[in-house]
């Protein structure tokens, strides 16, 4: 029997979870045995009742870092196999043996944990690798010659293309079509033992080559491809096909529910065809697994080809694959998006059958929402000039440092507070002056007055430029018993608060201001090349002002800079690298502003 879920989900409902919810009601897995490990149709029914109600997966080639659209798919199997009291595992199409290395194996493993998920299950490991069933594979093959249902083919690449035929003309049957049961079994042993040169033969599916579909056009199942395996060495000289392994990787795992994208959904009837002559042959259990397919994620100002993601690292348009421009999961991290940020995100955007461009704010909104109740409060100066007060040493004495506090997160007392010093001299945004000031604008110019958040209120007295007419200082005068928090210090009315950071004690640190990589909602869909739409102002790199509180960050840790946004510490270049200096300064990335800055 198996174990329904703690507590059904009550989550938007989708096609997916329909088909789920259908195929459970029905129980059409229900009777399903499991060996406690992958296998074939004999090992399985000497097995126990499968303990998964359902068995997704989720299955990268290790030929890159993975990126937004792989997080999406992630979500999407781990989160319903949580769901629906089943099991997603974690494995690698490594089945093309001259794109895939063990860096890309290691660091996909460490995206879907950082995700926060994890592919064991009931005691077990599910993780495995398509590798592990190439002997099965190899099974099922010859398995298929003997049956009448593939052949070997020894035409050239390009007659083949061309007996393949297009939309408009059928295919043409390959001379080699007609070979013998015994012919075809004894060449494709000839092209396992390596007596065969590489592309001088294919073993090849016998469906209809007249068919609409051109998948189904006797596609190719084994070439031959002399390169040593990561997992398998050099046991092997012929390699299966991806669309020929996948589904019997599915089988062997006792997948239920097998979502790809869109693409694949010309592949779902050899898909079916494959795996149902497996069935009847009594090579794999029945029912066999589904494919279902899902539009791919189409994110605005953003790329996910990696071919041209690896461009953009080789060409060092960014730093590397963890740049945190790139939507590779390792540079989203590095960017300051959290686990649970990108899931609410994936929840939000929900599973369609179409395909449709999500916007990018709703990524940065979905970091937001998640971080506004998380994340430490500091004040930090990104565009710092010198505010001094003229009167201070008049009121307070020469070299006085008010103690001023506030609040570590505004609705959460239990977390304390942070302290800072208020001086003479102060460091605050450019922006916050004026000499005239603009309709609507509250805060210094001549005559105003304006209080500095957690301390006091101050009138303007006007400023300082240098000969190009630059602001090099502010001036003002303290307004007395207008310390924030003292009795009767509301009394003194004004319209503007800004942010401010003493000289005294404030921290010096690189900010690095990332924006979107591409400067078009929806880039590389053009004739243009996709280089002329990077966004030149991607990266800004600011020497700023923080309060000494943020001293002690620990990188990865996340902040909300008032009024600014939300900012992480580096967790690769705690110390600066990029701005050259002696000076050893904290770093601090910008994930996303308070608001969306590229809404209309």
């Amino acid at each position: 029997m198996h174990a329904a879920p703690d507590k059904e989900p009550l989550k938007p409902s989708n096609f997916l979870r329909q088909v789920i919810e259908r195929d459970l009601e029905q129980g059409t897995y229900a009777q399903r045995k499991w060996a406690g490990h992958p296998a074939d149709a004999q090992e399985h029914q000497r097995g126990e009742p499968d303990p998964a109600r359902i068995r997704t997966r989720f299955p990268p080639e290790p030929n890159g870092y993975l990126h937004v659209g792989h997080a999406k798919s992630i979500c999407l199997n781990f989160g319903l196999a949580r769901d629906y009291g089943g099991v997603c595992h974690m494995r690698f199409d490594d089945t093309n043996p001259e794109k895939e290395d063990q860096e890309y194996v290691d660091s996909i493993l460490d995206a879907v944990k950082w995700l926060g998920y994890s592919w064991d299950a009931n005691g077990t490991s599910h993780y495995y690798h398509a590798s592990d069933y190439f002997d099965f594979m190899y099974r099922a093959a010859e398995y298929l010659i003997e049956a009448g249902l593939a052949y070997v083919d020894e035409q050239s690449a390009e007659e083949m293309r061309h007996n393949r035929g297009d939309f408009g003309r059928p295919g043409t049957d390959s001379p080699f079509r007609s070979r013998s049961i015994d012919e075809n079994l004894q060449r494709f042993r000839d092209m396992r033992d390596g007596k065969l040169a590489d592309g001088a033969a294919v073993l090849r599916a016998k469906i209809d080559m007249a068919s609409p579909n051109i998948n189904m056009r006797d596609p190719a199942i084994y070439r031959i491809r002399r390169a040593t395996h990561h997992n398998t060495g050099d046991k092997w000289c012929i390699y299966p096909m991806y669309t020929y392994a996948h589904p019997i990787e599915d089988a062997l795992e006792n997948i239920t529910h097998s979502l790809c994208t869109l693409e694949f959904e010309d592949q779902r009837p050899f898909y079916d065809w494959l795996l149902d002559r497996l069935s009847e042959g009594g090579l794999i259990n029945k029912p066999h697994p589904r494919q279902y397919e899902f539009a791919r994620l189409n994110l605005t100002y953003v790329i996910t080809s990696k071919r041209k993601l690896k461009q953009l690292v080789d060409e060092k348009h960014v730093t590397g694959w963890d740049d945190p421009r790139m939507p590779t999961i390792v540079g989203m991290r590095r960017r300051g998006y959290t686990p649970e940020s990108i899931q609410l995100f994936a929840e939000r955007i929900g599973v369609t059958k179409s395909d449709s461009w999500i916007d990018y704010s709703t990524l940065d909104q979905a970091l937001r929402d998640d971080l506004d109740p998380k994340a430490a409060r500091a004040m930090a100066v990104l565009d710092p000039v010198k505010l001094v007060i003229t009167n201070w040493d008049e009121i307070h004495g020469a070299g006085f440092l008010d103690a001023c506090s506030a609040p570590v997160h505004p609705h959460d007392e239990a977390r304390g507070r942070r302290e800072f010093k208020f001086g003479k001299e102060l460091w605050i945004e450019r922006t916050d002056y004026e000499d005239v000031p603009p309709k609507g604008y509250n805060r210094l110019y001549p005559g105003n007055r304006v209080r500095l958040k957690y301390g006091h209120v101050i009138e303007c007295k006007g400023a300082t430029k240098d000969a190009e007419g630059r602001v090099t200082e502010v001036q003002a005068e303290l307004v007395p018993d207008t310390k924030s928090g003292t009795p009767g210090s509301d009394k003194v009315k004004v319209k503007g608060v800004i942010t401010w950071v003493a000289v005294a004690d404030a921290l010096k640190a690189e900010v690095r201001l990332y924006d979107r990589l591409f400067a078009v909602p929806q880039p590389d869909t053009t004739e243009k090349d996709f280089h002329e739409e990077l966004n030149p102002d991607s990266l800004t790199v600011a020497t700023a002002y923080v309060e000494p509180s943020l001293a002690s960050a620990k990188g990865d840790e996340k902040f909300q800079f008032e009024r600014h946004g939300y900012f992480v510490a580096d967790r690769k270049d705690h110390f600066s690298t990029l701005v050259s200096t002696s000076e050893r300064k904290p770093v601090f990335n910008r994930v996303a502003g308070m608001k969306d800055s590229w809404g209309k």
